[in-house]
């Protein structure tokens, strides 16, 4: 498949023709109708410098805090490169559900009862890094498949048979040589009104012989799809994170996007580095969002609190701060 193609297709596999130095991973969240259940299940694989890796599938418990990290061989990985299609050591994701299986501790079918909701792929904007995506030589390459859908079916969790009917997933992914050295995100789909999202970050992202804060925020709100980010000519006015709390304030021409959150512990999971897949960092299931977007004149348009929140962290943030 061709560089254009693939560009095209931010969800699907990027690596058929990278014989070393590569990552690619799927985070697929899956959450019950009451929020009791908050899982994130990312399959994925990685390559080293010297060509040799490992395919894995990690599982994330969001109450618990606990995490799993399955190893299988290269050989038992396959992902369609035009779509979302992915098997890993007898689990498969794709746009119709997730089967989970082997040496998990969540096993079954899950059915997704709604379309994939991806962000917008464009030529001039393919997908959630706008004209970034076009750059061949990026760090780590972002891309959004399912803003949120619905679930339907059951799981075996450690014995127990639990329902996520009327549930709701969201699935993001990454791809590249490693993860950025400073990053924060947060996502939340449990809104007030049924099928909003918001999903923002920011990151160190390296840039020839330098590097640049570039940041990314995505409202999806009534069909609609709010978005700031570097290449939109938005602005980082805000990012302060210390140990107890998140505030980001990002701002255009005409728009204002306001996030707050605490920091709540969570669980460790694995992230590339250029030789393994060993850094740790922490990811929390159970935060709240605080989001505020109104217009420069100060008119709310959208103003909420998002349950079963996503959040992440990691690596040098004083690099972050907005200059």
């Amino acid at each position: 498949m061709s560089f254009v193609t693939a560009t095209l297709h931010p969800e699907g596999f990027h690596g058929r023709r990278r014989a070393h130095s590569f990552f690619e991973g799927w985070y697929v969240k899956l959450v019950n109708a009451d929020l009791s259940e908050r899982w994130a299940v990312i399959p994925g694989v990685f390559l080293d410098p010297r060509g040799e890796g490992e395919a894995f599938v990690q599982v994330l418990d969001g109450v618990s805090r606990r995490s799993w990290y399955l190893r299988a061989p290269l050989a038992d990985f396959s992902a369609a490169e035009g779509r979302f299609d992915v098997r890993v050591a007898g689990c498969h994701f794709s746009p119709d559900g997730v089967e989970l299986a082997g040496d998990l501790p969540l096993r079954g079918k899950l059915r997704f009862t709604t379309p994939l909701q991806p962000w917008p792929v464009t030529l001039r904007a393919p997908g959630i890094m706008g004209w970034y995506a076009w750059v061949p030589f990026m760090e780590c390459n972002h891309g959004l498949v399912s803003f949120n859908h619905g679930l339907q079916g059951s799981l075996l969790i450690e014995g127990r048979r639990v329902s996520f009917d009327a549930g709701a997933g969201y699935i993001e992914k990454d791809w590249g040589a490693a993860f950025p050295a400073a990053y924060v995100w947060a996502q939340s789909n449990h809104f007030s009104t049924p099928g909003t999202c918001v999903v923002a970050s920011a990151a160190l992202i390296p840039w020839l012989r330098s590097s640049f804060v570039g940041f990314i925020a995505g409202v999806w709100h009534e069909q609609r799809l709010h978005r700031f980010a570097t290449y939109t000519g938005a602005r980082l006015e805000q990012l302060d994170v210390s140990e107890e709390r998140i505030a980001l304030r990002l701002a255009d021409r005409t728009h204002v996007f306001e996030l707050t959150t605490e920091r709540r512990r969570g669980g460790l999971l694995h992230a590339p580095v250029r030789t393994a897949m060993h850094r740790r960092v922490e990811e929390s299931m159970d935060g709240e969002l605080t989001v505020r977007l109104s217009t420069r004149a100060g008119r709310v348009l959208f103003e909420d609190v998002g349950r079963a929140a996503g959040v992440e962290v990691h690596g040098e943030l004083e690099r972050l701060r907005p200059a």
